[in-house]
């Protein structure tokens, strides 16, 4: 090797990932963190560790010359960018090669040739690759809709807005480019024809310095919020359900975009198909994928051991690997998906996932991967992006995968944060889903609330539990039958009241010489009762749950999944109520745009206040029709979550 020690130029999982493979290979490892990273697993881990200080991507993962200072003080001679923050920059690379140190990735040219997404397009048609007709934001009418606004510099959904109003475009366009900017440094986006129920498929791309162009299979990414992907999965039930030569077609159109623009590397390009076998090219992302190992599961391969060797000269041997068997990837987010997909934050009390063979690396059949950027303890912040980690199952056909990641979510030990771990379960067991028919106008087709709805487990339940582990946290283990003294009269009923999604479930029981009763519920039993572990025998049927408690929460994990209790205090702290008709923040954030005045008569639905945070814009809208009361925010300022951002009088 050229070099012995490798610099992430990134944060959390991907960091951890390239830091596993970095182990096998024998190379010194080092990292790079924000103030906010401080305390995060990728820094534990790394033989070495600089601090870039601040917290805000552009303060510290974005910034060139404190990442190539800090490789040049750690000893490292080579760096790797991960994906996103600087993965796609060709500015970044230079500098990097300029200082003399190892890019692992594609070059320049190569990046800055398919960075631009309007540029990429146009070399992709002189290729032969077949492409989306690119459309003008200005010029577009009723007949070019629906559209979708994409930032040309951009990826990971960011800068990106569908449009099926021509009224809603020049808002569409602004905002998007408001994103783009804050993420990418670039404004320019572009529109092009949008399909309600297209499916993503992308090819997988390594190219050496030799001559040689990989395609290593496809995957497909159609289960997506907000553009970005939820579930991925290799290879692309489409591709296998349409047949005839599609993934030849596929593969090959994967490797004349490579060569086009003289890649070298591990790279993707992504295409949007139709149930015809239809394809064009979307674009290319010059990285590593988030969704690489559900590649390496079924190829057998270790992506980043082969950017290794591709940075170090070596030349791709063998002949190409093909794909064997199913590999599917959920990504797992801090976010509530009923609720807008809204990013959520705080203190990941505890992080547990069952049955995990491997953590970053490849498993055999029947195989559980975990690779993620957090552990017990993990605060979870606004500064960057949502997701926790990626579970991935691997398995001989595609419904023993799915079937697998389904099953490990719904035992998985997920408290702290809230999570779309339900809507994971739930995705993965719907029929059209199993059906390999899923598309990306799924969760439009479906909304997460109903898809949530079906997999929760009944809260009553969950609510005795809770209760009864509550007592037992203050009074020690309970011991059912046995009363604690002589009484001569019967013992009363105990109340503790729970709240559940707005719903409040208040649970009466008591033991006496009998056992356990519960006013209200038929035939009872307790066989085990204690802070952290309920055993019950329901209605002739024994279950065992655990439970987890912190600050004024109770999460009752039981054998259909999990449900977090707040308690309801008996009584009210006066300070804690809100201005009658506040709108708060629902997650830290900085205040980036303001609509309205004081004053203003504001319709339902209406935007009010657009907030930015991880990476993204967030628009809080007025619920009912109403006047501005109050407007204690300004733009620039950072709030906190459940700050006060404006106050509505109610019409009437």
């Amino acid at each position: 090797m050229p070099f012995s020690s490798v610099l992430v130029a990134n944060r959390g999982e991907i960091a951890r990932r390239v830091f596993a493979t970095c182990r096998r290979r024998g190379l010194a490892t080092v990292a790079v963190f924000s103030d906010a990273d401080a305390g995060s697993p990728h820094v534990r881990e790394a033989d070495s560790a600089v601090r870039l200080p601040g917290v805000t991507p552009a303060d510290t993962y974005l910034r060139a010359d404190l990442l190539i200072d800090a490789a040049r003080r750690a000893g490292a001679d080579a760096v790797h960018p991960g994906y996103g923050f600087l993965s796609e920059n060709a500015g970044f690379a230079r500098a990097v090669l300029g200082a003399g140190l190892t890019w692992i990735g594609p070059g320049p040219a190569a990046i800055e040739a398919m960075g631009s997404k309007v540029e990429a397009k146009r070399r992709m048609a002189a290729a032969g690759v077949p492409v989306l007709a690119e459309l003008d934001p200005a010029g577009v009418t009723e007949a070019d809709l629906p559209v979708l606004v994409k930032a040309s510099a951009g990826g990971g959904g960011r800068g990106m807005r569908v449009v099926r109003e021509l009224g809603e475009l020049a808002g569409a366009v602004a905002s998007a480019s408001r994103e783009a900017a804050t993420a990418f440094g670039d404004p320019t986006v572009f529109c092009e024809r949008y399909l309600e129920s297209g499916h993503h498929v992308e090819v997988q791309i390594l190219a050496d310095g030799h001559g040689t162009v990989w395609a290593l299979g496809e995957r497909e990414c159609s289960l997506q919020r907000r553009h970005q992907k939820v579930i991925e999965e290799a290879p692309s039930p489409l591709v296998d359900r349409i047949g005839g030569d599609l993934r030849t077609r596929l593969l090959a159109a994967g490797r004349d975009a490579a060569a086009a623009v003289g890649y070298l590397g591990a790279g993707t390009v992504e295409f949007l198909a139709d149930g015809t076998g239809g394809f064009w090219f979307l674009e290319m992302n010059t990285r590593l994928q988030v969704e690489h190992p559900v590649t390496e599961a079924v190829t057998g391969t270790d992506l980043v051991a082969l950017q290794f060797d591709i940075a170090a000269g070596r030349p791709l041997s063998g002949p190409e690997p093909a794909m064997t068997g199913h590999s599917i990837e959920a990504r797992l987010y801090a976010e509530s998906p009923a609720d807008d997909w809204r990013p959520q934050t705080g203190t990941l009390v505890r992080f547990e996932v069952p049955g995990v063979a491997a953590e970053f690396g490849r498993t055999g059949p029947d195989g559980l991967r975990l690779d993620s950027g957090v552990d017990d303890g993990s605060e979870v912040g606004p500064h960057y992006d949502a997701m926790l980690a990626k579970v991935v199952a691997y398995a001989h056909d595609r419904g023993a995968a799915a079937g697998q990641l389904a099953a490990a979510l719904r035992r998985s030990r997920i408290h702290g944060v809230t999570t779309n771990r339900d809507l994971l379960v739930a995705t993965l067991e719907h029929p059209d889903f199993r059906a390999g028919t899923a598309d990306t106008g799924f969760y439009a087709a479906h909304p997460p609330a109903g898809l949530i709805a079906a997999v929760a487990p009944d809260p009553e339940p969950a609510a005795l539990v809770a209760a009864l582990a509550d007592a037992a946290a203050e009074r020690g283990p309970l011991l059912p039958g046995v009363t604690s003294g002589f009484r001569n009269l019967p013992v009363g009923f105990r109340t503790r009241t729970y709240e559940v999604a707005g719903r409040e479930l208040a649970v009466r029981y008591r033991f006496g010489h009998d056992g356990l009763e519960v006013d209200g519920r038929g035939a009872v039993s307790a066989v085990e009762v204690a802070g952290d572990a309920v055993v019950l025998e329901l209605d002739g049927v024994r279950r065992r749950w655990t439970v987890g408690r912190f600050a004024d929460r109770v999460v009752v994990d039981g054998p259909r999944g999990a449900v977090e209790l707040r308690r309801v205090p008996r009584f009210t702290d006066p300070s804690a109520q809100l201005p009658a008709g506040a709108l708060v923040a629902p997650m830290p954030g900085t205040v980036v745009r303001v609509e309205v005045t004081v004053g203003d008569t504001v319709a339902a639905g209406q935007p009010l206040i657009r907030l930015e945070a991880m990476k993204m814009e967030h628009v809080v809208h007025a619920p009912a029709a109403g006047t501005v009361a109050e407007l204690p925010v300004a733009v620039g300022r950072q709030v906190a979550q459940d700050t006060t951002l404006v106050v509505l009088t109610a019409d009437g």
